[in-house]
C-alpha cells in the first residue's frame, strides 16, 4: 500500500490533467501543416510518407486498451507516467529523424502516450471530491479538441518561419514538464482491480484493430477492392470476434465485454463512433476550403498559418462551454447533455450549406460544431463512469476513447473517398469540388443526427444525477 499523501489542491490536479490531455492530443495534429513537406523532408514519397499519420492512430488504438487496464491494475497516476516516458522520446526521436524509418518509430511511440488521456479522465473519480468531478471531467475531455485547435496554427506558424525539428524539440520539453506535474502535484491512485494482464486478448485485440483501422485508413490508397485493404478488413472480421470470444472466457479479461453489452456502457460507445465519425468530417473539410485558391471559386486562398488561425477559435470554444456542459449534465443528466451536444453539431454542420463562402462562415461553422463536441465529449466519460464498477474505471474509458478513434478513422476514409470521387480539374491538378465538400458536410450533420437519436434509446435516469456522477467518494488519497 501507498503512504497518504496530503495537500494536493483539487485545482491543481485538474489543470495538470487539462495541460497534459492538450500535451498529448498536440502530438496528433503536430504534423498535419507538414504533410505536402514531408516527402522532401524524409526522402521518400507521398504514399510512404502518410505513414507518418497512420502510425500514431495504429499505435494509440492498440495500446490505449492496454493501459486503461493496466491503470485499474496497477495505479492510473503510476501508468499516466510510463505514458509520459514514450511521448518525449517520441518527440526526440522524431526532431531527430532524417528518414521515413526513425520518423515512423517516434510517431508510434508518440501514439502511446495517447492513453494519458482516458487514464488522466479515470483518474479524476480516484482523487477528486465528489462534487468537483462532473466540471473536471468535461474540462479534462474537451483538452482534447484544444490541443488539436492550438496544434493546427502553432505547427504551422513553427513549419513557415522555422525548422520542422522545432516542433518535435518543444512538444518534447512541453511532455517532460507534463510528465514532472504529474509526479509533484496528482495524487496516486489505488490499483482498483485485481487479477492478471491479459496477454493473449491484449495481442488478439491489437492484431484485430490494426488490420481493421489499416485497412479502413489505407484502403483509398491501395483499393478498396486491392487484396491487401479485402485481406486486412477479412481478417479483422476473425480477428475480433475470436477476441471477443476469449474475452467472454478468460478469468481476468483485457476488456469485460459483459460490462461493455450493459446498455448505458453499449449504446454510449456506439455514440461516441458516431459522434467521432462527425466530429473529424469538418477538421478534414474546413482546413481544405481555407487553403484551396481563391480562383477555384469556393476555395478562400488562405495560408497555412491564416488557416490554423481561423480553425483555432473553435478549441478554445470547447473550453468555454465544458463548464456549462457539466452543469447541465448536474441538473438533467449526461444522456441529455450528450443529445444536446449531438444536435448542436447538427446545426453547425447544416450551417455550413449557406456559410462556406468566407473565412468568418467557417469559423462559424466549427465554432458551432465544436461547442457541439465539447458537450459530446464531456458527457461520454460521465455516462460509462456511471454504469461500470470503480474497478474497472480505466479499462471502460479507454475502450470508449478506442471508440471514437474507430469513428475518426471511419470518418476519414469516407469523407476522403468522397472528396476523390466528387472532383474538377483546375490548372491540370485534380480538386475536391464544392459539391464533394458540401457532400462531406451534410454526412457529418446525418452522423450527428444519428448519435443523438442513438442517445436517445439510452435507459432513462432512475436517481438524480447528484449521485449518478458523483458515483462515490474517493478513498484516503495515497502515495506510491
Amino acid at each position: 500500500m501507498e503512504e497518504p499523501r496530503s495537500g494536493a489542491s483539487p485545482n491543481g490536479i485538474v489543470t495538470v490533467m487539462a495541460v497534459a490531455g492538450i500535451v498529448a492530443s498536440l502530438t496528433q495534429t503536430l504534423v498535419v501543416p507538414l504533410i505536402g513537406e514531408l516527402p522532401k523532408i524524409l526522402g521518400t514519397t507521398a504514399s510512404n510518407a502518410s505513414w507518418v499519420v497512420t502510425t500514431t492512430l495504429l499505435a494509440g488504438a492498440v495500446t490505449t486498451p492496454v493501459m486503461g487496464r493496466l491503470g485499474d491494475l496497477f495505479g492510473k497516476r503510476r501508468m499516466m507516467l510510463i505514458c509520459a516516458i514514450p511521448l518525449v522520446l517520441g518527440c526526440v526521436v522524431c526532431a531527430l529523424a532524417g528518414s521515413l524509418t526513425p520518423m515512423i518509430i517516434g510517431r508510434g511511440l508518440q501514439g502511446m502516450g495517447m492513453g494519458l488521456i482516458p487514464l488522466g479522465i479515470s483518474a479524476l473519480r480516484d482523487v477528486l471530491p465528489p462534487d468537483r468531478l462532473g466540471p473536471s471531467i468535461a474540462l479534462m475531455s474537451s483538452s482534447m479538441g484544444i490541443g488539436g485547435a492550438l496544434g493546427l496554427p502553432m505547427a504551422a506558424a513553427v513549419a513557415e518561419y522555422a525548422s520542422w525539428r522545432v516542433l518535435f524539440w518543444v512538444t518534447a520539453v512541453l511532455s517532460l514538464v507534463v510528465g514532472l506535474l504529474i509526479w509533484l502535484l496528482v495524487p496516486a491512485t489505488p490499483a482498483s482491480a485485481r487479477g492478471r494482464i491479459d496477454f493473449v486478448g491484449a495481442l488478439g485485440l491489437g492484431a484485430g484493430l490494426v488490420c481493421l483501422l489499416l485497412g479502413v485508413s489505407k484502403g483509398a490508397d491501395w483499393g478498396w477492392s486491392s487484396g491487401t485493404t479485402l485481406g486486412l478488413l477479412g481478417a479483422a472480421v476473425v480477428l475480433l470476434p475470436l477476441w471477443g470470444w476469449w474475452e467472454l472466457r478468460v478469468r481476468d479479461p483485457l476488456v469485460d465485454l459483459r460490462v461493455t453489452a450493459r446498455p448505458q456502457v453499449l449504446l454510449t460507445n456506439l455514440a461516441s463512433i458516431v459522434v467521432g465519425f462527425s466530429m473529424y468530417a469538418q477538421s478534414l473539410i474546413v482546413m481544405q476550403i481555407l487553403q484551396l485558391p481563391e480562383a477555384t471559386g469556393y476555395g478562400l486562398g488562405q495560408s497555412m498559418l491564416a488557416a490554423g488561425l481561423w480553425m483555432a477559435p473553435s478549441g478554445l470554444m470547447m473550453m468555454v462551454i465544458s463548464p456549462i456542459g457539466a452543469r447541465l449534465s448536474a441538473a438533467r443528466g449526461p444522456k441529455v447533455t450528450l443529445i444536446v451536444g449531438s444536435l448542436i453539431m447538427a446545426l453547425g454542420y447544416g450551417s455550413s450549406m449557406v456559410l462556406l463562402g468566407s473565412p468568418w462562415g467557417l469559423l462559424i461553422v466549427t465554432c458551432v460544431c465544436s461547442i457541439g463536441i465539447g458537450f459530446a465529449y464531456g458527457s461520454m466519460p460521465a455516462l460509462i463512469m456511471g454504469a461500470v464498477p470503480r474497478s474497472e474505471t480505466g479499462a471502460a474509458n479507454s475502450f470508449n476513447t478506442l471508440m471514437r478513434s474507430i469513428g475518426t478513422t471511419a470518418s476519414a476514409a469516407v469523407v476522403g473517398l468522397v472528396l476523390s470521387q466528387l472532383t474538377v480539374n483546375f490548372g491540370g491538378h485534380v480538386l475536391p469540388s464544392e459539391a464533394g465538400f458540401r457532400t462531406g458536410m451534410l454526412i457529418g450533420c446525418g452522423a450527428a443526427l444519428a448519435a443523438a437519436l442513438i442517445t436517445m434509446t439510452l435507459p432513462a435516469r432512475r436517481e438524480p444525477q447528484r449521485e449518478t456522477l458523483h458515483i462515490e467518494a474517493p478513498p484516503a488519497v495515497v502515495k506510491r
